[in-house]
């Protein structure tokens, strides 16, 4: 069943349940309400037809027509009892012995009476007595409980009906609602489907808001870097069997002119000694290629610890250092603060020196390390003051065999990005604010030192 549909009927059955228990409350508190309001009514009413009595003398046939139409119009049933003489001054109830069995089961002294029960029907009941230094008579006011339920059912009738416009209204707003919230949602998957498919160029921005928003522009993100990744596994096949086809096609043409007899005496040696760099060149390719392959693949290959931060940047410099004064420049180091930091050493001693010989290789005069905490943070930066990197190639910087000018391999970057990554961390190049290029690499997982 769709999304859609779920949410329709989730949403219609939650407001059925609760429309339900809310008529079966209304409906197990009408009956009360409507008898405690029909008792203050026949009390108003009771309050009225006293004063009529003891205002006009009822031996007046003509004030006894007027009492008569008074009732009729009220519609009350009425009957007055003396208590003095306990008998039955008055009743418009034609049925005297019922009345007379009520006044020998019911209390008509208290104001606050039961339902008293007929033949047929149970009747609401209010006694109103007459005030009167010569009277001691009661007025009982009844109106038949059948009434009251016939009001009862009419409003609940009612009450019926408004649930089922409010049910229907309720329904089509939560198709209408959740359509809106579905269908992003809908759009999505065919996004997912073009991305599993790999047409990457067919992806349309999807209108949204709130999480879906921030999951749609997740999925454009996921989609770019895989489009990124595709790319940059055919450059690295591309890239692979050319690195790996020149120094052969060297070694193959230097193997076959001394085996012709082409190459002799001194060519011959030199010839050897090119072969031997050559296998040396791609002995090294071989081994960052299969580095590469086991970061991606195997877990084990990498065993993080907790390191000194201090000592990590001793070890450093003291390969830093020499491989510096080879080329003539000078290295510079800034630490701020020491803390303990979570990653394989051995590895991590090996992506820094990549970027540090990267750094060696580009630099005019020096190279600067330096290593900070910052926004919960620990940092370390290495800047050159070369001629810095072109736009264009920092957004590819750390890809497979990507090499800029005097770059050897091209691996040397990919593979510090995937061991700084192994570690939970991150790295990004970018061009310095006074020229250079300035790599830092960020990690979250560190501790400082208690002094």
């Amino acid at each position: 069943m769709k999304l859609q549909y779920q949410l329709t009927i989730a949403f219609t059955t939650l407001l059925v349940v609760i429309m339900t228990v809310t008529g079966i409350m209304i409906y197990s508190q009408m009956l009360q309400m409507l008898i405690k309001d029909e008792q203050r009514q026949l009390e108003d009413k009771g309050e009225l037809i006293v004063n009529f009595i003891l205002s006009e003398d009822l031996n007046n046939t003509t004030n006894v027509q007027r009492f008569l139409q008074l009732l009729e119009q009220y519609n009350l049933q009425v009957f007055a009892y003396d208590e003095a003489s306990e008998r039955i001054v008055f009743s418009s109830i034609p049925n005297i012995n019922t009345i007379e069995s009520w006044v020998q089961e019911y209390n008509l002294d208290s104001r606050t009476q039961p339902l008293w029960q007929g033949k047929d029907d149970n009747y609401v009941v209010s006694i109103i007595p007459v005030l009167s230094p010569l009277s001691t008579q009661q007025l009982v006011l009844l109106t038949p409980l059948d009434d009251l339920q016939e009001v009862q059912r009419s409003l609940m009738n009612r009450l019926f009906l408004i649930f089922l416009l409010g049910i229907a209204v309720a329904v089509l707003l939560s198709h209408y609602l959740t359509t809106k919230l579905v269908t992003p949602l809908t759009k999505l998957r065919h996004q997912l489907k073009k991305i599993e498919k790999r047409k990457f160029d067919e992806m349309e921005e999807v209108k949204a808001t709130g999480e879906i928003k921030e999951v749609e522009q997740s999925i454009v993100e996921m989609a770019n870097e895989l489009d990124s990744f595709i790319q940059s596994q055919h450059h690295f096949f591309q890239n692979a069997s050319h690195e790996l086809k020149t120094p052969l096609m060297t070694i193959q043409g230097y193997a076959e002119g001394i085996r012709d007899g082409i190459f002799e005496g001194e060519e011959a040696r030199r010839g050897l000694q090119v072969m031997v760099a050559e296998i040396n060149r791609l002995k090294k390719i071989i081994n960052e290629i299969i580095l590469l392959a086991k970061l991606d693949s195997e877990a084990d290959i990498y065993r993080p610890e907790k390191v000194n931060s201090k000592i990590f940047m001793e070890q450093v410099m003291e390969r830093a250092i020499p491989i510096a004064n080879e080329k003539h420049i000078q290295v510079k180091q800034d630490q701020a603060e020491e803390v303990q930091v979570w990653f394989d050493a051995e590895k991590m001693l090996q992506a820094v020196m990549n970027i540090i010989t990267n750094a060696i290789r580009h630099a005019d005069t020096q190279v600067e390390v330096t290593t900070f905490t910052n926004n919960k943070q620990f940092h370390i930066q290495i800047t050159d003051d070369g001629e810095g990197i072109d736009d264009e190639l920092i957004k590819k910087l750390f890809h497979r065999f990507v090499k800029g000018e005097s770059g050897e391999t091209g691996l040397g970057l990919a593979i510090a990005r995937a061991i700084v990554e192994r570690s939970g961390g991150s790295i990004k190049a970018e061009n310095a604010p006074y020229g250079g290029a300035r790599f830092m690499i960020t990690f979250t997982d560190f501790e400082k030192n208690n002094d």
